[in-house]
């Protein structure tokens, strides 16, 4: 195994066994350590880890500590700081670049209760993420020989032979921040100097967030206790091939799953034993000898799948997944086992020579790539699989197919790529480079010249190390589909030929390895320039006219939310609009927004009306949301495997409550961004050409669409209907092409006020399969007629259909103008508060005259227990809280 020769050369076997990876997803016995710990500044504790470690020691005076998590966390939780994320209160926490690194170094101690396993059984204290560096102790004694380094190195470690003969255990662990820190100058990255680490480079500032004041120092991933038999099983590895080019429906063609395992023997004597695979019924199994003190890398037959459930990513098909088992058995006696959720699937890529960019299939089938660009769950990392499980929902609800997870920050937790699993979520998944702080380009706030940080980080050797830990951690995951060397930049040299020769071949050599997110063998760079972006608001027309890079990895705009959502974190004394002029000295806005990274909307809320005050400000700016990114997606859409095999946005998500770039905010409150990306996104979506006034067709799917009635209409601001055509059509798969041009007619109706478009497809069995409402300004590009609208009658009712679901119908009579733009809530019966997350099957929905709309919330019923009422407001409709019968 060269690689693994390659990291462990000169080791003693039990440091191996430290270095070693270990992808549980289950075994014997397992449970995590998240409550109950505690914690000491190092500079208020005198005694050693040696006798920290003991029961006996007294810790009853040390704070309260929140692992997994960050001394930040911790100290916001004994409410010792502010909420980082509220108003300025970031600005006066102190910074370790000031304080020095001692501030931040904390022990951290956790008493636990376990048994000295009976037999040849053994225990293992597994943390799966610390930063930075830490000394262990147990019970007295020092677990790791040596001091740990790296943030994204797990530890597993032996032991059994430290177990107290009571049971009354001590875990102690001294943590120590990042080195070098980094100054907080207002670079990207800061300084730099934070990406001399194998760690986070967010955590020292970027133009979308502020610094965390203590670089995420603590005990960030989970610590579990395992115990498991003689036997242990390490890197379990799945790959699924799926020849040929495959349909989502019928009967499939067999695939093939190949399955293997390391099985580590810490004991004194060979063990031998049943090695096996098990999936829907069928077993693959191997007998096998250990020697002792060793590990052994076993390999199993190949196992055939009859007609089996493809794995599809969003929008194509199902995300099948299947449940297995790899098991080691002594004396038919279960060691230790490993469940994986299996997708059967396989990943392709190949050079579109039309468009001079990579392009990806999956199952032998060419994908389109919406992706989004996403950065981390929490600043802070307080990950859990409910806010995981929210995000990636939210992307699957944007119609989106791919997450980027960038590379300034990690690799994804299992916990992530579990819902992107679930949800067809493919991932394009960065290691720790960047551009910014890795030296691509000039930059005065930088410490050092491009060239020594062209050398970042300090330690490849560790880099290297834990690059094969992570990728052995996540590789099993089906919705995993590219991996990439850095972002905009690769790694130095002597990282990026091991990585991709033979680290990626031999762990995994499945996947699409790109050298950089804008590398030219993915996406060829013909203008210039980076060779990604642009990332301001753009004029809608845009997106359809300007051929910008063929697999564009970042491309974003605006995307704060509405009022609801400014006042979770900005004070009521600074919800203040911002003040736009074309003379951008002139443009005024609040301090609380631009320390939370505003940018600016420009002059694109100004058609809508003069803005009165923050909430119309909010208001307004998200109807310029909503057409923002559908035309983004509507633009590449109508260039697909013409001039685009994809577009990743920059960005989808939130880290900390900035005021850029999100569908959602970081209390996963969603807004119109989200919307408008739900529709423009959609598989099979009707929409129109902004520059030339043809109604187009795209077809994502893989079967051609026939029969669809393609209805055109318009509606002027009293709501009356004027037919422009209706027609039968058809449209082939994977492709887009118009079909009727309109521009003179729809202008006309347009010059005066303004006019409302409806686009509609409707299947054979009169099913709206697409439905998409423009909403069109007058001649001198204003919203004249939207001003003076008048107001809404429609009417709402809802019902509770099961717990956590309900069914919301908005009708517009008849002779009424069309009820614009409705945002609908789920709120608190008594408060009124908004309650999140609720997923929305779609908002701020526009209702034509005399039709009606269903609209289902889903929440969590065991977590939101109070009565809730249902709130809706719109453009032209007053708020009303609506109760639900």
């Amino acid at each position: 195994m060269a690689i693994f020769k390659f990291l462990t050369k000169d080791l003693s076997f039990f440091t191996i066994i430290l270095l070693l990876s270990f992808a549980h997803a289950s075994a014997q016995n397992k449970y995590e350590l998240n409550d109950g710990w505690k914690c000491q500044k190092i500079a208020d504790m005198h005694a050693d880890g040696a006798s920290i470690s003991k029961t006996e020691f007294s810790i009853n005076s040390w704070l309260n500590a929140t692992v997994p998590g960050t001394v930040l966390t911790t100290l916001l939780n004994n409410k010792q700081i502010p909420d980082p994320f509220w108003g300025m209160n970031n600005a006066h926490i102190k910074d370790i670049y000031n304080t020095g690194r001692d501030y931040y170094t904390y022990w951290f101690v956790k008493d636990f209760n376990q048994a000295i396993p009976v037999g040849n059984s053994q225990v293992y204290l597994n943390l799966r993420g610390v930063n930075y560096s830490c000394e262990v102790y147990l019970n007295g004694k020092k677990v790791n020989k040596q001091t740990h380094f790296g943030m994204f190195l797990r530890q597993s470690y032996n032991i059994t032979a430290l177990i107290n003969k009571n049971g009354k255990n001590r875990l102690a662990v001294l943590v120590y921040p990042p080195d070098p820190v980094g100054n907080p100058n207002g670079g990207q990255g800061g300084d730099g100097q934070i990406a001399k680490n194998v760690g986070l480079q967010y955590t020292a500032g970027w133009d979308w967030i502020q610094p965390m004041r203590d670089r995420n120092t603590g005990i960030w991933d989970k610590v579990t206790i395992e115990t498991t038999g003689a036997i242990r099983i390490i890197d379990p590895h799945i790959i699924t091939l799926v020849p040929g080019v495959r349909q989502v429906e019928g009967k499939q063609q067999p695939a093939i799953i190949k399955s293997s395992a390391t099985l580590l023997n810490p004991t004194n004597k060979t063990v031998s034993g049943v090695l096996q695979f098990i999936i829907v019924g069928q077993r693959i199994i191997k007998n096998v000898a250990i020697k002792p003190n060793s590990s052994l890398e076993v390999n199993l037959n190949d196992l055939v799948l009859k007609d089996p459930k493809l794995w599809w990513p969003n929008g194509y098909g199902t995300p099948y997944l299947y449940k297995s088992s790899i098991q080691f058995s002594e004396a038919n006696k279960l060691s230790d086992k490993a469940d994986i959720n299996v997708g059967v699937r396989e990943i392709q890529t190949s050079w579109n020579e039309q468009t001079h960019s990579r392009q990806v299939a999956v199952n032998g089938q060419k994908i389109f790539i919406k992706g989004g660009n996403w950065i981390i769950s929490d600043a802070m990392l307080r990950f859990s699989d409910t806010r995981y499980n929210a995000e990636v929902r939210f992307h699957r609800d944007m119609n989106l197919n791919l997450i980027r997870v960038w590379g300034g920050a990690l690799v994804e937790r299992p916990e992530f790529y579990n819902a992107c699993d679930e949800y067809g979520l493919l991932v394009f998944q960065d290691f720790w480079i960047s551009g910014d702080a890795n030296g691509r380009w000039f930059d005065p706030k930088k410490k050092d010249d491009q060239w020594t940080r062209r050398k970042y980080p300090d330690d490849h050797k560790l880099y290297l190390q834990s690059l094969a830990d992570q990728v052995k951690l996540v590789r099993n995951h089906p919705s995993l589909a590219i991996w990439c060397g850095g972002n905009e930049i690769t790694p130095p040299e002597d990282i990026l030929l091991p990585v991709r020769d033979s680290i990626l071949p031999k762990l995994d050599g499945t996947r699409w390895f790109v050298e950089y997110s804008n590398s030219d063998k993915m996406s060829l760079n013909t203008l210039g320039g980076n060779g990604d972006g642009p990332y301001g608001i753009q004029p809608d027309s845009a997106f359809w006219k300007v051929h910008t890079f063929p697999f564009n990895s970042e491309i974003g705009s605006v995307g704060i939310n509405d009022f609801e959502s400014l006042k979770r974190f900005i004070p009521t004394e600074n919800l203040v609009a911002p003040e736009f002029s074309e003379d951008k000295k002139k443009n005024k806005v609040d301090s609380v927004w631009d320390y939370h990274k505003y940018i600016g909307y420009d002059a694109s809320i100004e058609p809508y009306g003069k803005i009165t005050d923050a909430k119309d400000f909010a208001a307004k700016a998200q109807l310029v949301n909503y057409n923002q990114y559908r035309a983004l997606m509507e633009g590449f859409s109508a260039h697909m495997w013409d001039w685009y095999t994809g577009v990743i946005i920059w960005k989808t998500q939130n880290p900390w409550t900035a005021m850029r770039g999100q569908m959602y905010d970081y209390y996963l409150d969603p807004n119109a961004c989200l919307y408008g990306l739900h529709s423009g996104s959609e598989p099979l979506h009707v929409m129109y050409n902004p520059l030339n006034g043809m109604v187009t067709i795209v077809n994502n799917t893989f079967t051609a669409k026939r029969d669809l009635m393609l209805s055109i209409k318009t509606y002027d601001m009293q709501g009356k209907e004027k037919l422009l055509t209706q027609v039968f059509e058809e449209i082939q798969p994977q492709s887009v092409k118009g079909f009727v041009p309109l521009k003179d007619e729809v202008d006309g109706l347009a010059k005066k006020e303004g006019v409302f478009l409806s686009l509609r497809l409707t299947d054979i069995k009169q099913n709206i399969v697409s439905d998409n409402l423009y909403w069109l300004p007058d001649e001198k590009g204003n919203y004249s007629g939207l001003k003076k609208i008048a107001p809404s009658k429609v009417e709402t009712v809802a019902k509770q259909i099961a717990p956590g679901k309900i069914e919301v119908t908005l009708s517009d009579p008849l002779n009424a103008p069309v009820a614009f733009f409705n945002r609908i809530s789920l709120v608190d019966a008594a408060s009124g508060n908004r309650l999140l997350p609720v997923f929305y099957s779609d908002n701020y929905v526009s209702i034509l005259p005399g039709e009606h709309k269903t609209i289902t919330l889903n929440y969590d019923a065991g977590k939101i227990k109070n009565a809730v009422m249902v709130s809706i407001d719109g453009w032209n409709l007053k708020e009303q809280v609506i109760s639900i019968k």
